[in-house]
């Protein structure tokens, strides 16, 4: 009995320890990245556990910031596929990479050149918060955003430095339709697609005058720089007047 006790505490020891342990659940952050990298071949910038992942700009795209009623009216100027994002109350347009360089002669030409813009552009070198992929939630796991942010100041231009800081910025919640930026977490008001090609559905210079599918550049950078200014108008209008 002692032997046969024996042989069959050794069978079960082998059987446990032929048994694969538990995987442990992928952290938030790796499910984001994934996505990002298997789905969209997207470059992600890592993170250390608890920070925000980073989408690196200048490769498949680069991105517009403005206020959020800005890019609601650049929408329609915009493809049903091209990607557009919320945080808080600004909105980020991806647009065609390079487009970033392209912005102020843009606006010059446009004749905004001279007046202050609430419009910021994020290109080549450029880092920003990966938004929360659809389907995925609010995920307070991700961490505080990693956004580096280039003023659209066409006189100081040539000044801006790679060195520039790194700009948190106050977020306020902004509620649009069923995508609402909670707790200040980016997210995909039109998501791009797994598989396919985001450049062809991008606002582009070369799609000025031609017959492709893809928006024109100048018209969306027209339409935010028309509401950006009327925004500043109503704003400085609501201010109480000075005393004397």
């Amino acid at each position: 009995m002692v032997g046969t006790r024996s042989t069959v505490t050794t069978h079960l020891s082998a059987d446990l320890a032929a048994i694969p342990l538990p995987r442990r659940p992928l952290d938030p952050s790796d499910q984001i990245r994934r996505w990002y990298e298997n789905e969209l071949g997207w470059p992600v910038v890592p993170a250390p556990p608890g920070s925000a992942l980073s989408l690196l700009l200048g490769r498949r795209f680069d991105v517009l910031d403005v206020p959020a009623e800005a890019g609601r009216a650049a929408l329609r100027r915009l493809t049903p596929h091209s990607p557009v994002a919320v945080r808080g109350d600004r909105m980020r347009l991806l647009v065609a990479a390079g487009a970033a360089d392209e912005v102020p002669g843009v606006l010059r030409w446009l004749e905004w050149g001279d007046l202050p813009l609430d419009l910021r552009t994020l290109g080549a070198g450029d880092l920003m918060e990966a938004p929360v992929p659809p389907g995925h939630g609010p995920l307070e796991a991700v961490g505080a955003p990693v956004v580096v942010r280039r003023p659209v100041d066409p006189a100081a231009w040539g000044a801006v430095r790679r060195s520039e800081p790194v700009g948190l910025g106050v977020v306020r919640p902004l509620t649009l339709g069923r995508c609402a930026a909670v707790q200040g977490a980016a997210v995909w008001l039109r998501p791009p697609e797994p598989g396919g090609e985001v450049e062809a559905s991008l606002p582009t210079l070369s799609a000025l005058g031609g017959g492709g599918g893809a928006p024109d550049l100048v018209r969306v950078l027209d339409t935010v720089a028309t509401q950006c200014h009327r925004l500043r108008l109503r704003r400085a209008c609501a201010r109480p007047p000075a005393c004397p």
